[in-house]
């Protein structure tokens, strides 16, 4: 039997949990690279089992059709919109889950988001360089402040709800909207909510906490950047494509955007002639907002356990 764990980039799968443990004749084969069209297939043909990274991979119907040995398809944490349930369903290929760990994108959110106020990588790199307090790209030249700022944050789940929490205690004010927003659930919190627009005209930093769909793709674009106050900063740890490229990329050329910190983006990996990485007043990440080491060893921990479970016939954490 082959198994095959799909976009291990850091080289950790087999460290993060004891595959070892699986029976002798059970081989597992690890994908340190991003792979997709015939190079994925040529990787997948024979495997019994694949273990997929979030939903870098689709598993749509012709990808199935392509994999006649499949029977167990992992995905890490409890869904996965990039995997064609149904197309499973009728291949007889089982789908389970593992849990998911929520910290870490919080975190990075606020990395992100001090990074630019604080413009540490430019510093950083100045330092290195021999400066000492050089002008910062600010309209003042100088580091910027968050503490009696305001903070817009889209999407009050989970995520937003831990994110809001460590902005009150900056002592920043918190707004926010989602188009599904409680109201009395953000006053609860110490949030105001309001609109979209008031939210955009109203922040210093706008943060995106949303899950990917056709009714939030593109919700941050021309018109609403336009709304943003002249140096207002936007973070996006979510999804590339809940924010127009084309319009961010001229925001932040213009002058406009205050600067943008972003962990997705439109395709990942980012293509190395992309020009978000020559974008002005930028901090980027490679989609690590997750990639910690607990998330990770729930995510190969659970992983492992899932095989086992199928191998026992009574399989754990399936989706429908």
């Amino acid at each position: 039997m082959r198994i095959v764990l799909l976009d291990d980039y850091q080289h950790v799968a087999l460290d993060c949990a004891d595959w070892g443990s699986l029976p002798d004749d059970v081989d597992v084969d690890v994908v340190h690279q991003h792979l997709t069209g015939s190079a994925l297939r040529g990787a997948l043909a024979g495997a019994t089992v694949v273990v997929a990274m979030r939903e870098r991979t689709p598993f749509d119907a012709a990808l199935l059709a392509d994999l006649p040995d499949l029977r167990l398809l992992v995905t890490t944490a409890m869904g996965n919109a990039a995997i064609d349930l149904d197309a499973c369903r009728a291949r007889g290929v089982v789908v389970c889950g593992t849990g998911m760990v929520e910290p870490g994108t919080a975190e990075l959110t606020w990395a992100l988001l001090l990074a630019l106020v604080k413009q540490v990588p430019r510093l950083d790199a100045g330092v290195r360089a021999g400066a000492w307090q050089q002008r910062l790209e600010r309209a003042s030249g100088i580091g910027g402040d968050l503490a009696g700022g305001v903070l817009g944050v889209v999407g009050l789940g989970k995520l937003g709800q831990r994110v809001a929490r460590v902005a009150q205690a900056f002592d920043m004010h918190v707004i926010a909207w989602s188009q599904h927003l409680d109201p009395d659930l953000a006053r609860s919190l110490g949030v105001e909510p309001t609109t979209k627009d008031d939210l955009l005209a109203r922040s210093d930093a706008v943060t995106l906490h949303l899950k990917l769909s056709e009714r939030s793709r593109g919700i941050i674009g021309a018109r609403e950047l336009a709304l943003m106050k002249p140096g207002a900063l936007l973070v996006n740890t979510s999804r590339g494509p809940l924010v127009d490229e084309a319009a961010l990329l001229e925001a932040l050329h213009s002058g406009h955007l205050g600067g943008a910190g972003l962990d997705v983006f439109d395709e990942e990996p980012l293509p190395h002639d992309h020009p978000l990485r020559t974008a002005p007043r930028t901090v980027l990440t490679p989609h690590v907002g997750y990639v910690t080491e607990t998330t990770y060893r729930t995510f190969y921990g659970e992983a492992l356990e899932d095989v086992v479970a199928w191998l026992a016939g009574a399989p754990v954490r399936v989706l429908t």
